[in-house]
């Protein structure tokens, strides 16, 4: 081997330069996490999270472009001469009241579609993944010097509902930044803190929400037969909705039909006209999406024929974005660089996972390879306790939980970590070519 690509295999090994500033810049880090947690904004509504974001990267020096998709934001860095790495994190929150009763607890409230005010919480840790990203740039700026290409941050809006990532894309986000050579995200959850997980192929489900609003005839609640009950008609549609995927989607397939709402009437003696249900589909194939979705709006009609509503049921369809796959090419290369770091146990195969991501769009747009990857988030030794008793679904507050916060340490650590050991992956050594090897004699 020769001089300079010895040189060059040492300075792989050891990591990206920019980790040495890392445990000077977690305190503020910290900070800064603790400041998004308490200040949650709902989907497409994140302008205060997106000025926090576009002051602290205006500050390494970044070319920030503000207002991409309504409040997404976008940060570049670097010389172009190399490839160019584009990072995701999203930030909106969700409407949830927090329960976690820590001291930045968020009691801040929001406006959803509908018009309801409704409490706001981080409870699938965007606010990590922001912080996270923040952090991995700071240091990137800060160690410009011992690298080439191009990074890009994007702060998306609205993954939540599923439409952030479009709109960023059809408002031009890759004429804005250029398009990347490959796209690289990452999602906080409940599992030990200071391991990753990871997968190849399809990674997360693709996502269908609808709305189904039902019609019935309203009454007296003490005169039951003349109406048309709308909530046993909704009562009715849940229970068989349960059978789409027990009875109609092969135990070889994946799929899930969740009713997360049911609204209907609001006194307890008066039979309402309508009732509403919100439901959500996470498939993995086309076909299986086709089969369960068409069987979805079979029993919906079904259930109201045989209760003999007096109009056809409403069913729109609010939401929908694709599965997520992970290129295998790109995902071998991000994991290769965890396990050299972080070591072979801390790092596993997490399996296909139910939860669905819009990040997968970006790259589709982009035309570029995807990389995402899991990181743990929850206290190691309570989620050993928990595992140890067989009860980690009961015990371990999931996304979307009101009682779900990633503890700050390890997770902030590891989570700027991941995501500048990933862009090393791709990034060339200052004054290197292609092949990773500096130019000049060796």
């Amino acid at each position: 081997m020769t001089h300079a690509r010895a040189r060059a295999a040492a300075e792989a090994a050891a990591g990206p330069a920019a980790l040495a500033g890392l445990p000077r810049l977690l305190p503020r880090l910290a900070d800064l996490y603790r400041d998004l947690h308490a200040h949650p904004e709902l989907s497409f509504a994140e302008t205060r999270t997106a000025a926090v974001v576009a002051e602290r990267l205006r500050r390494t020096g970044a070319r920030v472009t503000t207002g991409i998709g309504g409040t997404g934001v976008a940060a570049v860095l670097g010389d172009g001469a190399g490839p160019h790495v584009l990072l995701r994190a999203d930030i909106d929150a969700l409407p949830v009241r927090e329960a976690t009763g820590l001291p930045y607890a968020s009691t801040a409230d929001g406006v959803a579609p509908d018009g309801e005010e409704t409490p706001v919480m981080h409870a699938c840790g965007h606010d990590m993944h922001v912080t996270c990203l923040v952090g991995a740039m700071e240091l990137l700026a800060e160690a410009g010097g011992h690298w080439s290409g191009t990074v890009t941050a994007v702060f998306q809006p609205g993954e939540e509902v599923g439409g952030g990532a479009r709109a960023m894309v059809d408002d031009g986000l890759f004429d804005t930044v250029g398009r990347p050579d490959v796209v690289l995200g990452q999602h906080v959850a409940p599992f030990p803190a200071g391991t990753v997980a990871h997968h190849t192929g399809p990674t997360l489900a693709a996502s269908d929400s609808l709305r189904v609003r039902l019609f019935g005839r309203g009454a007296h609640g003490s005169r039951p037969e003349a109406s048309v009950d709308p909530v046993v008609m909704a009562a009715a549609t849940v229970m068989r909705l349960q059978t789409v995927v027990s009875r109609e989607i092969a135990g070889t397939e994946t799929a899930v039909v969740t009713v997360g709402a049911l609204r209907a009437g609001d006194k307890d003696n008066v039979i309402p006209d309508e009732a509403e249900l919100r439901l959500t589909v996470r498939t993995y194939t086309e076909e299986v999406r086709a089969t369960v979705l068409a069987a979805v709006e079979r029993i919906v009609r079904g259930e109201a024929a045989a209760a003999g509503a007096p109009r056809e049921p409403e069913i729109t369809h609010v939401s929908a974005f694709p599965a997520l796959v992970n290129d295998a090419a790109a995902t071998e290369r991000v994991v290769r660089a965890f396990r050299d770091h972080f070591g072979p146990d801390a790092v596993r195969d997490s399996g296909p996972v139910t939860g669905s991501e819009d990040c997968g769009v970006l790259a589709t747009a982009a035309g570029a390879p995807l990389c995402y990857w899991f990181l743990g988030g929850w206290d190691p030794d309570q989620y050993a306790a928990a595992q140890a008793r067989g009860a980690v679904a009961r015990e371990i507050p999931s996304n979307h939980s009101p009682r779900f916060a990633p503890v700050l340490h390890p997770t902030l650590a590891t989570g700027v970590t991941t995501l500048l050991l990933a862009s090393h992956a791709w990034l060339h050594p200052k004054g290197a070519g292609p092949s990773g090897v500096r130019c000049g004699r060796g």
